[in-house]
């Protein structure tokens, strides 16, 4: 959530920092502004709410100068998506953007309300601005001021601070939010992620937490926590301008949806020996015959696909695996074992909730073990070891190929756990390599079911109310079938193990509430049926995906049935993982909601 964008240079700042704005719209926001130096070096910025079409109407109509400045995509937490709420936020001789959350600012404010100063928003990011200038005002450096401002926070956040009559300067924090420094030719750039400064400068470097760094057009100079000046790596970061272009689809969603093969078939490509058909995971940081539990945590589409993979390690590797959403694991604090591994999942390797998990289970001596799509991420520099997926950008706010990609490296990880346990030989090892590396084939084979997805969508778009049941393995895709259509159509859906319909959920069912069902014939299909029959009994409208033989069974129950490839059990939540998304895309296409950008949803949540 919210986005940051500074630069100093010789270029003039808006037209860069906008095009950065772009990149970050993925993140999800509700209102955004640009600040800059002008040339007699004072401060001066454009703010709007809504979306950058409004802030660029209004560059349009009162255009900024300079060749220093920051922006800012804001995502509303305290105070409502207004253009006074925006940022970026100036008082007197400072301007600054802020992502996340200061947890003292109350205290703050009203220390600094004390000393006769006026606020004029509802936010907290407001506070930083009038302590930044507090300090100035008593005759401190830029530097100084912002060493002191930072030292009184408290929270999460990645800040840019501009400074008038400094020209040329541009000053970052970070805590507990990500911020990235970016190295051009005569000019530097700060962005809340490696997507936001590409083009711009393909030489990055990550602050850490508790870091601030002031930048010049020379050069960076990086500090810690204590002021200690500091070096942090710089990489290379390729970046190829296709792959965030919509590439000629109505949506990045669309585009991503149409992706899938190529996401599971690159990231399979690095963790897997395909002349072999054996798995080629990186060596592990422990020893995996002397692991007692897996601890798996993550939060939305990342979490189910968790759950998918404990049934993976459960019943290959036979280890106890224990599960939890990460904004609950790490409040309830349960004892971890001795030698014990923690399995974390996360796109952008900066979830607030995860990451904060990560730190408590390291703490409580657990081996870290992180799927990530973005590896150099604040996630991936604190585990033991990243699992990397190869999804490529994910712009669109509800996931797509990212899960499937994350559902890949799940699946290798437990036949390499399983492996190395004596649980499966190898002729076992094959055949479920084998099984994985036949999916990007059989994954693109899924979009010629378009018309009859869109036929089950129509339905699905005239209701309030939509039940999604799956059993065993196919429970989670149930799980992300419901969220992936709240979050895009903004139809209410819940997912239940089929089994549990009878203990309650029946009773909802009616005509006007479409029963969708994950019922692979090759996965308790018998069960599954007798659930769909006493849906059908009820009123219900069945609705399917399955394969030829399933739906040889379901004819006269289910009254719209899409028929996918045949797959062996083992990778079937990866398949069936897709046609569910593009249930929810074509239903948010009948429905006209905002597909790419859904309301009151961010992209990657850094703050709790």
């Amino acid at each position: 959530m919210c986005g940051i964008c500074g630069v100093v240079g010789h270029r003039p700042a808006t037209p860069i920092i906008f095009e950065a704005l772009r990149r970050l719209e993925y993140r999800g926001y509700d209102s955004a502004g640009i600040a800059t130096l002008s040339e007699n070096g004072v401060i001066d910025r454009r703010r709007a709410a809504g979306k950058l079409d409004n802030l660029e109407t209004v560059l349009k109509q009162s255009p900024l100068s300079g060749s220093t400045g920051i922006g800012h995509t804001r995502w509303a937490t305290h105070g409502a998506p207004t253009e006074t709420n925006a940022h970026p936020h100036a008082a007197g001789q400072v301007a600054i953007v802020h992502n996340g959350i200061i947890e003292n600012f109350a205290a703050l404010k009203a220390e600094l309300e004390a000393k006769g100063r006026r606020f004029v928003t509802e936010t907290d990011s407001e506070t930083v601005a009038h302590l930044l200038d507090n300090y100035i005002e008593q005759g401190m450096a830029p530097r100084e001021a912002a060493f002191a401002t930072i030292g009184r926070l408290e929270g999460a956040y990645a800040i840019a601070m501009i400074f008038q009559n400094h020209d040329g300067l541009l000053i970052g924090a970070r805590h507990g939010a990500p911020l990235a420094v970016g190295y051009g030719e005569g000019e530097m750039f700060l962005g809340s992620d490696s997507l936001a400064l590409a083009p711009l400068a393909n030489r990055i470097s990550y602050l850490e937490d508790g870091d601030w760094c002031e930048l010049t057009r020379e050069g960076a100079t990086i500090f810690n926590a204590k002021g200690d000046t500091v070096q942090r790596q710089i990489q290379t970061i390729a970046f190829m301008a296709g792959q965030v272009g919509k590439d000629g689809y109505r949506h990045y969603m669309e585009k991503e949806l149409h992706e899938h093969p190529v996401a599971i078939g690159q990231t399979l490509q690095r963790i897997t020996d395909p002349a072999s058909k054996r798995i080629a995971l990186p060596d592990m940081p422990f020893d995996i015959a002397k692991v007692p539990r897996i601890t798996i945590t993550a939060c939305g589409s990342a979490f189910y696909a968790g759950m998918v993979g404990r049934y993976w390690l459960e019943s290959l590797a036979r280890i106890p695996v224990e599960i939890d959403v990460a904004s609950e694991l790490r409040y309830r604090d349960p004892p971890q074992p001795d030698r014990g591994v923690a399995l974390l999942i996360s796109q952008s390797g900066e979830t607030a909730d995860t990451l904060g998990v990560l730190r408590s289970l390291k703490k409580a001596g657990q081996s870290i073990v992180s799927v990530l799509n973005v590896e150099h991420s604040t996630m991936g520099r604190e585990s033991d070891l990243v699992l990397g997926m190869v999804a490529g950008p994910e712009i669109s706010v509800a996931s797509t190929k990212a899960f499937t990609a994350q559902l890949s490296v799940l699946a290798a990880f437990s036949i390499d756990f399983a492996r190395a346990r004596g649980k499966i030989d190898q002729a076992k090892e094959e055949a479920l390599t084998s099984s994985l590396l036949d999916l990007p084939s059989r994954a693109a084979e899924v979009f010629a079911c378009t018309p009859a997805i869109q036929a089950m969508a129509a339905v699905v778009a005239e209701a309030r109310d939509v039940l999604y049941l799956g059993r065993g393995i196919c429970t989670p895709i149930a799980y992300e079938g419901a969220l992936k259509l709240k979050e895009i159509s903004y139809i209410h859906a819940e997912a239940y193990a089929a089994g549990e319909l009878k203990h309650g959920p029946i009773s909802l069912i009616d005509r006007t509430v479409p029963v969708v069902a994950i019922a692979p014939s090759n996965i308790l299909f018998e069960k599954t049926l007798s659930n769909l029959q006493e849906a059908k009994a009820r009123g219900g409208r069945v609705l399917a995906f399955t394969d030829a033989a399933g739906a040889e069974r379901l004819k006269g129950v289910a009254e719209h049935v899409v028929v996918l490839p045949d797959v062996d059990a083992f990778v079937v939540p990866i398949l069936y993982a897709i046609p569910v998304q593009m249930l929810a895309y074509e239903v948010a296409l009948f429905k006209g909601t905002d597909v790419d950008q859904p309301r009151n949803l961010a992209k990657s949540v850094t703050v709790e």
